[in-house]
Formats: structure tokens, sequence, C-alpha cells
């Protein structure tokens, strides 16, 4: 359920489900959507990615968690 694409531009990661974020349709509602290149797309948005990354646990996502606090940190000191 989970792809990779290795493009010219870096990998995509492509998740059917995210384990500690449960299935597509259960993540869709914390999603934004994005038109790159006008095709459209949904992300997690930002307070789920850190849920996410936090219940996964990897040392990679775990190294990804203060950066990604600060940056919600200001988004939400400048709304």
């Amino acid at each position: 359920m989970n792809f990779t694409l290795t493009t010219d531009l870096g990998d995509i990661d492509l998740f059917g489900e995210i384990s500690g974020g449960g299935s597509y349709d259960e993540l869709l509602p914390h999603s934004i959507r994005l038109d790159p290149f006008g095709l459209e797309c949904y992300c997690l948005g930002l307070e789920r990615l850190i849920h996410v990354k936090r219940a996964v646990g990897r040392p990679k996502d775990l190294e990804a968690l203060a950066e990604l606090e600060a940056i919600l940190d200001e988004r939400d000191s400048s709304r």
C-alpha cells in the first residue's frame, strides 16, 4: 500500500496507510489540498504530521519533530 517514487527532484512517498496514523480515509480530514503543477493532491496538515511522526518513532521521524514543532509555533504566533 505504500510506495516511494524516485524523481530528479527527490523521493516522493505515497502512503495508503501510515502506522500510528491510520488509513487514507482516516487521515483525509487532517489533510490540506495542494495543486502543484495543476495536479490536485492531499498532504497531511502540520499538526497531524507531527502526531504521526511521534507515533511512528523512527529516528529520522523523531529528528524532524523539533523543526516541525518550531514551524507550527511560528505559524500559530503569526495568526
